[in-house]
């Protein structure tokens, strides 16, 4: 009876490559503590009481756990004012950009119009600037039609869509098959009805990856808020917390408690919809 050998290099993995998948790995595994470990301890401080939180070695489980640190936050603290914000600016600045960056990405992507390549490029090259750079311009520009302690200057660019959005919903509109548009057509259907009733159904997948980023943007957002916000009804709960915190005397249970507060949404968001975040990155090599 013939004995199958298998061919070099298949089947059988070299020391060598086992000594680098444990390293791979144990470099994993560091990373990945360094980011829980302050995270676990932010949630484990918001439930202690002040003589815990000062002890060396670290108490990592709090006792007894101080459930009523929240309802000392809620009563001192206008959160839930400052989660009903934050919820609005959300909500809107999802919508926005689904809309605003969805028509771009469908104009550079189907659409045949002179300089379209250049536009697109020059878009693209906008992510490189940094924020602060045009900082001064937009804040006069905004004050100037009286937008300033709004929420204008903070939702409204999105709806001229932003690039990264842009680009990644053009980077997917360009793997939907052109025939389904061009059959459509020749039933009569027109531009928007074929962006409407063809591609958008079938992009569902790359507008919750969007509507994902957007969320947690708008979420965390600190710097648009701090910048044209100053009335203390109008703050997010990323302002509010600082708001907060400045008027505290070394208080952390009552920050770590706003903390995560704050980023608890965001935590349970990536657990439900990892799969999707994922994909989002795999969507922007998609046919360029």
């Amino acid at each position: 009876m013939a004995v199958k050998t298998l061919p070099a290099g298949r089947g059988v993995r070299s020391g060598g490559d086992k000594v680098r998948a444990w390293v791979s790995y144990g470099v994993l595994v560091i990373g990945s503590l360094s980011f829980i470990l302050p995270f676990i301890w932010m949630v484990t401080t918001s439930l202690k009481d002040q003589s815990q939180i000062y002890t060396f070695p670290v108490e990592w489980v709090p006792e007894p756990v101080m459930w009523e640190n929240y309802a000392r936050l809620f009563a001192q603290a206008p959160m839930w004012t400052y989660l009903r914000n934050t919820l609005i600016i959300t909500v809107i600045g999802v919508v926005f950009s689904l809309i605003g960056s969805s028509i771009a990405a469908y104009a550079f992507a189907r659409l045949r119009f002179p300089g379209r390549d250049i536009m697109f490029f020059t878009m693209l090259a906008t992510i490189m600037i940094p924020s602060w750079a045009t900082l001064i311009p937009t804040y006069i520009m905004f004050g100037k039609l009286g937008w300033l302690d709004t929420y204008l200057p903070i939702l409204l660019p999105a709806l001229f869509a932003t690039p990264f959005n842009t680009f990644l919903l053009r980077q997917f509109f360009l793997s939907i098959p052109q025939e389904l548009e061009d059959a459509a057509k020749v039933d009569g259907a027109g531009t928007v009805k074929c962006f409407v009733l063809i591609v958008l159904p079938m992009a569902r997948s790359a507008m919750l990856i969007v509507g994902l980023f957007a969320f947690l943007y708008y979420w965390n957002d600190f710097l648009g808020p701090l910048i044209y916000l100053s009335s203390d009804n109008k703050f997010p709960i990323s302002l509010g917390i600082m708001n907060f915190a400045g008027q505290q005397v070394q208080d952390f249970a009552l920050m770590m408690a706003a903390a995560t507060i704050a980023i608890a949404p965001c935590v349970i968001l990536f657990f439900v919809a990892q799969r999707w975040f994922i994909q989002g990155v795999v969507i922007t090599g998609v046919k360029g």
